[in-house]
């Protein structure tokens, strides 16, 4: 094995399955977050980051992972796209289900609405961590 999970450097059809399913969620998870930045509320009084600063890091990091994932395949990129995408995941559920207010530098994000495209982004980024998690337990990565 050569770290693609597959002999002579080619992945078998599970591995591609697994890689194509992760770069998508995360590549549609940067897409929405990127192109949805500029429509976001600015940095609140007195400070903090602002909610077009939090969607463009999240845009560019999802799009990092997926660039890993998709050239390198290795044990450690899934690990990347697993926290890239499980992060984000667990925010738009907390801030969709729990007004939790201003943390710290984080503005309060509550937005207790389920829009088509906050949706899609929550299936893109579930399909990517659970993705993520198999890319992560598959034989035959690099560690």
């Amino acid at each position: 094995m050569n770290g693609t999970g597959a002999h002579r450097g080619r992945p078998t059809a599970g591995a591609l399955v697994v890689r194509v399913l992760v770069v998508t969620g995360l590549a549609v998870d940067a897409y929405i977050h990127i192109a949805l930045a500029s429509q976001r509320p600015p940095a609140p009084p007195g400070g903090g980051l602002s909610q077009v600063t939090l969607f463009y890091a999240q845009g560019a990091a999802a799009a990092v992972a997926a660039l890993l994932v998709l050239f390198t395949g290795a044990r450690w990129a899934y690990v990347i796209a697993f926290l890239v995408a499980a992060s984000a995941l667990g925010a738009i559920l907390l801030y969709r289900y729990v007004n939790v207010g201003a943390l710290g530098p984080l503005p309060n994000m509550y937005e207790p609405l389920w829009t088509t495209t906050k949706m899609v982004t929550s299936i893109a980024e579930a399909i990517a961590t659970l993705a993520a998690v198999a890319g992560i337990v598959g034989p035959g990565r690099s560690r």
